[in-house]
């Protein structure tokens, strides 16, 4: 019996945490602070629904904590035929994050998932961005700031978005992260380098559908069935981006009255545009086993891609997991797959 190490680091695995106190906790980036790829709604945790997938797919699962350098030595002498990546820090800090990849690398064991080099590629948002203009992939024009100098900057419309170039499960990423002005948009690249002293990210805002789409392979990759966070019901003169407050802040009305599910009303050629487009990103960045694209959709049929998601969250009611089951998979099938994958590459 195949057996398969669950590989986790506490920081980003807990349960969620939706009081105030948790989201200045991690906007700070202190050691604890936890990110998460996609609309955070889970109570149970994501590692405990794979392990249980794996045991019905038959395999031998067990947990492997990093909670430590000595969590991180031990995993040389794990008896584990292949790893379930589950990390997305090391010691809290997410920077590190494809260190751990690069590590299970040199120690020559496998696993699921992105590489090292698909990892940076997506985690850094400026440079991704670079590589979809390279690819004549869509993506808003933007600029990069950091500490008073521009390193990348077109040609700007306001209204603009800014974001810290280099987190995502929407840190650093509120209503007020759209600006009006150059005024507000100065006080918004202030905060973010101040609370993250990291480059601060300025596109351009797109109006638009937001749009997630999931990419199973490798070879051959697939893009799955359209998921899309329906943001229409946000409060009156909120912008309509997937902010803390949609993805944290339970009781509130943008949390409630935000939701994924299957995307209504796209006609088959603007379906096979999202997927072909997911596809080549999934590509560009060098992803594998499993991804998810997040772009936007105009009125007019535009497409741009906001951002590429290694490893993306795996729990049941995750945007990949209701993509799977959109065609025909089930929770147990898609876990199943992702190994199945995994095991192809080493064998091949």
């Amino acid at each position: 019996m195949l057996k398969i190490a669950v590989l986790y680091e506490p920081s980003d695995n807990t349960a969620v945490a939706l009081d105030p106190a948790r989201v200045r906790h991690k906007e700070r980036r202190r050691p604890g602070a936890r990110r998460r790829r996609g609309v955070e709604r889970r109570q149970k945790l994501d590692r405990e629904e794979v392990v249980e997938a794996l045991r019905k797919n038959g395999y031998e699962p067990f947990f492997h904590e990093l909670r430590d350098e000595a969590a991180l030595l031990a995993l040389a002498r794990t008896q584990a035929d292949l790893v379930f990546n589950m990390v997305e820090a090391f010691a809290g800090d997410d920077a590190k994050e494809a260190h751990v990849a690069a590590f299970l690398e040199l120690l020559d064991l496998r696993y699921t998932g992105a590489g090292p080099q698909g990892l940076f590629l997506a985690q850094d948002k400026a440079v991704a961005k670079e590589i979809f203009d390279f690819h004549h992939i869509r993506t808003p024009r933007f600029a990069v700031s950091y500490r008073g100098k521009l390193d990348h900057a077109d040609d700007l419309e306001f209204p603009l978005i800014v974001k810290p170039a280099s987190e995502d499960g929407s840190v650093g990423i509120d209503a007020g992260a759209v600006v009006q002005t150059l005024r507000e948009l100065m006080e918004r690249v202030a905060l973010l380098q101040e609370k993250f002293d990291c480059p601060a990210l300025i596109e351009e805002y797109i109006e638009g559908r937001e749009i997630y789409v999931g990419v199973l392979g490798n070879d051959k990759p697939n893009a799955l069935p359209i998921v899309e966070l329906d943001l229409s019901k946000l409060p009156e003169g909120m912008p309509h981006i997937a902010g803390k407050e949609v993805k944290w802040e339970k009781g509130t009305e943008a949390y409630d009255l935000t939701k994924s599910a299957a995307a209504q009303g796209l006609d088959d050629p603007t379906v096979k545009r999202l997927q072909d487009t997911a596809v080549q990103v999934y590509g560009a960045l060098k992803l594998r086993d499993y991804g998810r694209v997040d772009m936007r959709l105009t009125n007019d049929g535009r497409i741009y891609v906001i951002e590429a998601n290694p490893n993306p969250w795996l729990a049941p009611e995750a945007e990949l997991a209701m993509a799977a089951a959109l065609a025909g998979r089930s929770y147990v099938q898609l876990i199943g797959q992702i190994v199945e994958l995994a095991l192809a590459r080493y064998a091949a």
